[in-house]
């Protein structure tokens, strides 16, 4: 692992989940101050500059996250599982959104739906392809085929975050079917 994605990895850490680690604060919207993630990151160990933290902004395949005008802020646009506001617009999502688990969740889901287990929101892939590399990262790479369509006209709320991924409070069993077990 790159030196990149290991700052990566920990500034999401911080972001979604304990921004008590480098002392940071976030506010209602999940933004921290810049300078302090910063401060906080070097006196945890972590050797950042803003030059650093820019590219890491920029260059984050999944680019998780995002700068407030002026740059003195930042925040992760969606995966927290700390309660935040990131202020998602409600949006009408694509008749079919996808979701990729592991095959050990299958009997799970199939059971009690698609929950987003310490998260805020299931994230759910406009297309199958990131949905299975999602899924790849849990284990044997099973895909869901969401009817997001009907459960929008059923009143199911959906919002996009900055960078793409479909978020649902959750996906209720009957809603979605198996699309493929892959065998990758």
């Amino acid at each position: 692992m790159s030196k990149l994605d290991d700052l990566s990895k920990y500034i999401s850490r911080i972001l979604r989940h304990r921004p008590e680690d480098a002392n940071v604060q976030l506010d209602e919207h999940g933004w921290a101050n810049v300078e302090e993630l910063l401060a906080g990151m070097n006196a945890a160990g972590k050797k950042i500059d803003r030059e650093t933290l820019e590219e890491i902004v920029r260059t984050d395949k999944k680019q998780r996250y995002s700068f407030h005008e002026g740059g003195t802020l930042i925040r992760a646009n969606q995966g927290h599982s700390i309660p935040v506001d990131v202020e998602l617009e409600r949006q009408e999502p694509p008749e079919f959104l996808y979701h990729g688990t592991a095959l050990r969740f299958l009997d799970s889901i199939r059971q009690r739906g698609l929950l987003p287990m310490g998260r805020l929101y299931v994230h759910l892939s406009g297309d199958v392809e990131t949905a299975r590399v999602v899924g790849k990262r849990h284990g044997h790479p099973v895909i869901l085929k969401v009817r997001s369509g009907d459960m929008h006209r059923d009143g199911q709320p959906f919002f996009r975050s900055q960078n793409g991924v479909w978020l649902a409070k959750m996906v209720d069993v009957g809603y979605f079917d198996l699309l493929e077990e892959s065998d990758s």
